[in-house]
């Protein structure tokens, strides 16, 4: 076919397997994660000949979790292969945390022979076309090695389409395996030009440059659809023109450099603005972000309930309003949108924005911390966790691409990574709340970004989930510098249990961890530089050693369970009204009341 050259192996037939490599490769895949299995060998042998770089873990999970890393920043479809039944069943954690987090992998995976479907046949039991529906966009069993093309095509485009996220393709292993008869193949669109992003219509345009021109309060506020580097240049533009400020979701990759001036912090420091007697936004401009957990809810906290108008522009039409009342939906891709306004806006902006609105909403995110003057040392060997993340973040180079994992472990680090003016920031919990996914994501970074520096952040609880992944790291020699922070506890769990059941309660069921664990022993035996830290005094000359020394690295970083971090305490929600029922990490309840 025009603009699709098979390539003929020189010592063997060309394969299902060949053929679906090479489909992969000419839809530009350079990379795909995984773990062996014999029913993906054909495939495997495939993208070995046609020059597919494999990177194999130790876990499914963390293959398709490395998948969804790497799309994050290279901006792309990221691929990942699982084998039949056992493989795909650890894989399917990683389906579930790209779907919930609107993340575009393609996961390839393999199944017993058509002809023994059905027949109690190795790793055959469960139908994972079947299991994998309500987790992906698209899944489907390709039956003929000839359709690879077309199927290959249609799942990546839907896999980037509109809202994105997961999609699967299951080769049975005779297809795999078998020759391709070269005047069945299906070509389908696979030399076709991917999708333009959806515009804005001109009205929506017309619409929100009405809002805010009569905003006196306004913020943009973005999320991982405003993640690529067009985007994040098109969002400054835009914010320049108007003089209002740029805040992001939790959940965004940032894009937008650290000093670019009317860059705020991430949007849950909005709900500071009354706490300093100031106003809250009268319009937001919701691009590219959702609604729900890291917007606050329904609370009005960061978005107020009232005298707040909301835009909201979202690929999904069906994330729009899903909340929040809407004044204004676009359905558009944050770049387009964006260009669009920037566009309109050529001639200025006569608008009435406050300034000194403005600089009161950005100074939000240089307010002294209430913990800055917390002794360091919470007691003889375990520090405050506030003060030793802030000395880590101190010692790191500038331009790190930094994951957060784990609970409190995962808060007290999400308030104090921008100060280390990083590349990109990600916290991996998303919306699942599914912690050890930055280990996956560290090595798709680390792949995806080979010159920058991974800082892997994990609690105790999360690293024990897929820690074996360190010997991963050594095996290709990655830049990444994992650092456990330790404090003996699943924090947020026995925080949150202490909040809610009191002190003079002292069960604190499933939430101890072992004070014992030498995470700094086990890294070094996977290969990797390593250290223990329980003195502030030498957290900055080990991170800066660590740092220093190429390959992997791990820190073991003793601190205290206390004090409890401010974000448990939001979501746990304790309150001593008696009408009050609490539900830990939603909305209350009004306790009901009978009459006699």
């Amino acid at each position: 076919m025009a603009g699709f050259t098979l390539e003929h192996p020189s010592t063997r037939e060309l394969t299902g397997g060949d053929l679906l490599a090479q489909c992969l490769k000419h839809m530009g895949v350079e990379v795909a994660f995984g773990l062996h299995g014999g029913h993906l060998d054909a495939f495997l042998m495939g993208c070995e000949s046609i020059g597919i770089k494999l990177i194999d873990t130790r876990h499914e999970t963390v293959a398709v979790q490395a998948a969804e890393g790497y799309s994050k920043i290279r901006d792309t479809i990221g691929v990942c292969f699982v084998t039949a039944n056992s493989g795909y069943s650890n894989g399917l954690p990683g389906l579930a945390t790209a779907y919930a987090d609107r993340s575009p992998i393609l996961c390839i995976t393999s199944s017993p022979p058509l002809r023994d479907a059905e027949n109690n046949s190795l790793q055959g039991q469960i139908d994972q076309v079947v299991v994998a529906r309500p987790l992906t966009k698209f899944a489907h069993r390709v039956t003929h090695a000839e359709d690879a093309p077309r199927l290959v095509s249609h799942a990546i485009r839907t896999a980037l389409a509109g809202a994105p996220g997961p999609v699967l393709l299951d080769f049975p292993i005779d297809v795999l395996f078998s020759p391709v008869t070269e005047r069945l193949i299906s070509w389908g669109s696979i030399t076709s030009p991917l999708s333009y992003a959806p515009g804005p219509h001109a009205k929506a345009v017309e619409d929100t440059l009405a809002l805010l021109k009569a905003a006196k309060r306004p913020v943009i506020i973005t999320g991982t659809g405003g993640r690529s580097k067009e985007a994040g240049e098109a969002l400054m533009k835009l914010a320049k023109t108007c003089g209002i400020p740029l805040f992001h979701s939790q959940k965004y990759l940032a894009t937008v450099p650290a000093d670019f001036e009317l860059l705020g912090t991430h949007a849950g420091l909005l709900g500071v603005l009354p706490l300093l007697k100031k106003e809250q936004p009268d319009l937001a401009l919701l691009l590219g972000v959702r609604t729900g957990m890291f917007l606050g809810g329904k609370s009005g906290g960061i978005i107020p309930n009232e005298g707040c108008k909301i835009v909201h522009v979202d690929v999904d039409s069906g994330e729009i309003g899903r909340t929040l009342p809407t004044d204004l939906g676009v359905t558009s891709d944050v770049t387009q949108m964006a260009n669009a306004l920037n566009a309109s806006l050529e001639s200025g902006f006569q608008g009435s924005v406050d300034a000194s609105w403005v600089q009161a909403a950005l100074s939000v995110k240089s307010l002294p911390s209430p913990f800055d003057t917390a002794p360091e040392e919470q007691s003889p060997g375990r520090i405050h966790p506030y003060h030793a993340l802030k000395k880590v973040y101190s010692s790191i180079e500038p331009g790190c691409i930094i994951i957060n994992d784990g609970g409190e472990c995962g808060a007290w680090s999400n308030g104090l990574a921008a100060t280390s003016k990083p590349f990109a920031v990600m916290s991996a919990c998303g919306y699942l709340g599914f912690l050890g996914n930055g280990f996956g994501y560290s090595l798709g970074c680390a792949i995806a970004a080979p010159d920058r520096k991974i800082i892997n952040i994990q609690g105790d609880g999360s690293a024990g989930f897929h820690f074996m992944e360190l010997d991963t790291y050594k095996r290709f020699n990655l830049n990444i510098m994992t650092i456990v922070v330790n404090n003996f506890c699943w924090g947020m769990s026995s925080n949150g249990q202490e909040l809610i059941y009191g002190t003079k309660n002292p069960a604190r069921p499933v939430s101890d961890l072992s004070p014992t664990t030498e995470y700094e022993t086990v890294a070094k035996g996977l290969g990797n530089a390593a250290a223990k830290v329980d003195k502030i005094a030498d957290v900055e000359s080990t991170v800066k050693k660590l740092q220093g020394t190429p390959g992997p690295s791990c820190i073991n970083l003793v601190v205290d369970q206390k004090p409890i971090h401010p974000v448990t305490a939001i979501m746990v929600s304790v309150t001593d009204d008696p009408d009050t029922i609490v539900v830990p990490y939603y909305d209350n309840l009004p306790r009901p009341r009978y009459k006699n």
